[in-house]
Order: structure tokens, then C-alpha cells, then sequence
């Protein structure tokens, strides 16, 4: 069966008493007297497009048809009031465009879709790379934006092409001027993999909307909502320390030592989890595949459930190795930052500060752990947490820590300063 409808134009019909009558006379056809009445026929039209003289009346069909379904008797056998006409309030009828029907027109626009998002990724995978690569990307992007006006100039069953082209290149160089920023030689402009993941954000919900539309507000009230408050409280709980577990552990420390404060442990949760938020794009692709009817979901195919749990371990292990990504990107620039001696960037409430470290007892007294404390040079400091002060030695490459009670710390600008402290400073005796 055929189901694609055919798609018809809906009209609003109107009155034409505001419109100014015809001159009878033909001596009274002067210039003036046409120029008058062509300018209030422009006002009375203006007035139609905006909706003042509509009768509440809707009619769908052609234009023909649509005016003399306006002008009927009505069901009760009664003539209608006034003259009315009809018109289109979205301005698409035109006599010589005709629109292809509901379903074909909606494949078709999302093919179009499909080229333009194309487009854009290889334009700016075009911009950020070097030598051949670069013309290759951009010839890709050519291809890309062809292939979309082709498809482009057939968007009509017949005519409005022109207008379909036009269009068609004014959204393709708007697109590319958001991505690739207004001015080409700087650092604005959308990246690759910005651009992959809003495409995995909006799949993701795209698919999911089609694996749950069809439940009602008591499957989400009574089934789906506790659940998912209970599976969001759970692993906001257990995971709100992960992400700075994994941080302390990459500088040999325990999160005990960094002492973060629990507004930012629930932070780096909700991190975590939108970071594994992505593994929902798997039962999106799913649901998509259900509802395009893909052979692979059927349910006497065999190997579909495999293939699912296949495809969902995946998707973890790639989820993990984003959080595994994010802490070593955090302590390499960490660890970069103190080779340069510079500002040291934060992490999820971790505050790393450059300071010179004063002993206040004798250096036979320090005891100090993972390394031989140089008072001389500034530390990167984690602040004192459990009456131990953490400290990461850059040259050394580990960490040092020192009992609170036996040092002072006093801040330093960057990495550069020269503490000015000596053991001879102390007072005899200590």
C-alpha cells in the first residue's frame, strides 16, 4: 500500500468588502483616479495577508478548488455572509510549483540534511589540517555541497527550482560561516570534535524520543521517573570522587589528600556522567533502526541481540576512555604548567598553588615522604588535608609530602621565585 499522502495546501478564507469597488464609469478611469484606488487595493491586500478580514474558516485543496469550497452553501443550507476569497498563509502555492507528497518530501529533507551537516564537518576538518590533506577535506566539502544542490533542485515535484537553489546556497554559507567563524584567519569557529559530539547529543535524543514515544505519563510517573531519580542518585553518590581518584592517583596522591570540597565532588559527577551519557547512543541508533524498519532488528533475526550488547560494550569502553582522557589531559597541563614554572590550571575544585616550603624544625627532624624536601625552590601545593601538606616535584617527576605541624607555607607568584629560606634562620635549640 501506497500510504504517501498527497500534500495540500490549507487556506485561510477572507471578505472583500474592504476591497474598493470597481470604477463603472469609463470616463472616470483617470490616471489619478486608477493610482488611488491601485494603492488602496495594495492596503486592502496587505490587510488580507496579516489576518484582519479572515472568516475562521480553513479549506485545504488547490487554489481553485479551495475558493469555490470558501463560497458553498453550508450544511445547514444557508449562503454564506459576504464574497470571500482564500488565501495561503504559508505563501508556498504557487500555480506553477507543485510539492511532492508528505512522506518523499520529508526523505528528501533529511538527505539534504545529511549533505549540509557533511558539508560542514569537511569544511572544518579542511581548515585545521596541513598540505594535501587540506585540499582534499575542501574538495570533499565541494563534492558535499554539489551533491545537496542537486537533490536541492529537486525538492519540488515541479518547479521551484530556482528559488530551491537559492535557498540551498544561503543556508550552506550561513552554516559555514557559524563554523568556520567570521573571520577565517583566527581561532574561532566550531571544531570537529565539537561538531561530532553535537551530532552524537542530537542522535542520542533523537533516538531515544523514538524508543519512548508511545509510553504514557503513568509509565513515566510511576515507572520511569523513581527509576531514573534513583539510577542518577546512586551514581552521583558513588561516582562523585572518581574522576579526582583517578586526577590524585596519575601524581601518586589519594584523594584524601587533595581535600576537595563536596560541591565540587557532585561537579565532577555529573561530568562522569555525561561523559558516559554517551553509551545511550547505541539504544538510540536501536531505536532509529526499529523505526526505519532495518532488516538487522528484526525479531527472527538471531544474531540482532548480540550484536546490541556488542555494540553497547563498545560504546562503554569508549565512554571510559573519554574519563581516562579527561584526567591525563588535566595533568598534563598540570605538569606542563610547572616545567614553564607558570600558572597552574585547576581541576574540579583542585586548586594547585606554587609555594615556598619553610621548615620549622631542624632538616634531621623533617620527615618528609617520596622525597628530601629542597626549601630553596617553590613546590606546586595541594593545600594541607588530614594534617599532611601534598606536594608534586616537577624535576623529580613524584610526589612529596610533609607533616603540616613542620612546615609553613608562604605563597609564591609562579615557579620562578627564590625562597630565601636557610636552617640557619631557625631558633638554637629547635
Amino acid at each position: 500500500m501506497d500510504r504517501d499522502r498527497e500534500q495540500l495546501t490549507t487556506w485561510q478564507a477572507h471578505t472583500l468588502a474592504h476591497r474598493p469597488p470597481r470604477v463603472p464609469v469609463p470616463g472616470q478611469r483617470t490616471p489619478l483616479v486608477r493610482l488611488r484606488r491601485a494603492a488602496v487595493l495594495a492596503g486592502a491586500r496587505f490587510t488580507e495577508r496579516c489576518g484582519h478580514h479572515d472568516t475562521g474558516m480553513v479549506v485545504t485543496g488547490t487554489a481553485s478548488v479551495a475558493r469555490r469550497l470558501s463560497r458553498m452553501d453550508r450544511l445547514s443550507g444557508s449562503a454564506p455572509e459576504a464574497v470571500t476569497d482564500v488565501r495561503s498563509p504559508s505563501g508556498r502555492e504557487r500555480g506553477h510549483i507543485v510539492p511532492r507528497r508528505a512522506e518523499d518530501l520529508r526523505r528528501r529533507t533529511n538527505r539534504l540534511v545529511a549533505w549540509l551537516l557533511s558539508m560542514v564537518f569537511c569544511a572544518v576538518v579542511a581548515r585545521q589540517a596541513s598540505g594535501v590533506r587540506t585540499w582534499i577535506w575542501a574538495g570533499a566539502a565541494v563534492v558535499c555541497f554539489l551533491a545537496g544542490a542537486w537533490l536541492a533542485r529537486g525538492m519540488f515535484a515541479s518547479g521551484g527550482r530556482a528559488w530551491s537553489l537559492v535557498l540551498w546556497s544561503a543556508v550552506a554559507a550561513l552554516l559555514l560561516a557559524a563554523a568556520l567563524g567570521a573571520d577565517l584567519g583566527d581561532s574561532r569557529g566550531w571544531t570537529p570534535v565539537q561538531m561530532l559530539t553535537v551530532f552524537v547529543v542530537l542522535t542520542t535524543a533523537w533516538g531515544i524520543w523514538l524508543l519512548v514515544r508511545q509510553w504514557t505519563w503513568t509509565d513515566w510517573i510511576t515507572c520511569v521517573a523513581p527509576l531514573a531519580f534513583a539510577v542518577v542518585a546512586s551514581a552521583v553518590v558513588s561516582s562523585g570522587s572518581v574522576l579526582h581518584a583517578m586526577y590524585a592517583d596519575t601524581l601518586d596522591l589519594t584523594p584524601e589528600d587533595l581535600d576537595v570540597p563536596a560541591i565540587w565532588q557532585a561537579v565532577s559527577a555529573v561530568k562522569l556522567l555525561s561523559l558516559f551519557g554517551f553509551a545511550l547512543f547505541v539504544p538510540a541508533l536501536w531505536g532509529i533502526a526499529k523505526h526505519v524498519h532495518a532488516p538487522f532488528v528484526s525479531p527472527i533475526e538471531r544474531l540482532n541481540v548480540l550484536l546490541y550488547v556488542a555494540a553497547q560494550a563498545a560504546a562503554a569502553v569508549l565512554c571510559l576512555l573519554g574519563a581516562l582522557d579527561s584526567v591525563g589531559d588535566a595533568v598534563k597541563g598540570l605538569r606542563a604548567a610547572a616545567v614553564r614554572q607558570a600558572e597552574l590550571p585547576s581541576y574540579f575544585g583542585v586548586e594547585p598553588e606554587w609555594m615556598c616550603v619553610e621548615p620549622t624544625v631542624p632538616a634531621a627532624k623533617l620527615s618528609s615522604q617520596g622525597g628530601v624536601l629542597n626549601p630553596g625552590r617553590p613546590y606546586v601545593s595541594f593545600g594541607e588535608a588530614g594534617g599532611t601538606i601534598s606536594l608534586w616535584d616537577e624535576p623529580a617527576g613524584k610526589a612529596v609530602q610533609v607533616p603540616a605541624e613542620q612546615v609553613r607555607l608562604v605563597p609564591a607568584a609562579d615557579g620562578r621565585v627564590r625562597c630565601t629560606f636557610s636552617y640557619e634562620s631557625l631558633p638554637k635549640g629547635d
